[in-house]
């Protein structure tokens, strides 16, 4: 079962957009990780709107059925509530540069 719990488009430096969950509705920024040293760093930082609160991270992965590249991120914040949230970024079909973030439950 795949939740959009948001929706992003693509720009320069990474994507923006929204989330909207049970208890929050923000604008977020998914941005390139210019700093990144080591595999374990995230490929993305991903910020509360246009502040500089970073709320999580993002990697680039790779599909294991499908060979294909995808965005899967992790959200952690006092507003999210006691639990991270999982998601994945999917192209959006006939809608160039949008996504959607996916839930991801596990």
């Amino acid at each position: 079962m795949a939740n959009a719990i948001g929706y992003v488009s693509e720009y320069d430096a990474g994507f923006v957009g929204h989330i909207s969950v049970i208890n929050l509705t923000a604008s977020i920024r998914i941005e390139r990780n210019l700093e990144k040293r080591s595999k374990i760093q995230p490929d993305y930082r991903v910020f509360a709107g246009d502040t500089d609160t970073e709320i999580g991270g993002a990697w680039l992965r790779r599909s294991n059925s499908t060979g294909r590249e995808y965005v899967s991120i992790t959200l952690a914040d006092p507003q999210l509530g006691p639990q991270k949230i999982y998601a994945n970024l999917a192209a959006v079909r006939g809608e160039i540069g949008r996504y959607a973030l996916l839930w991801n439950p596990s």
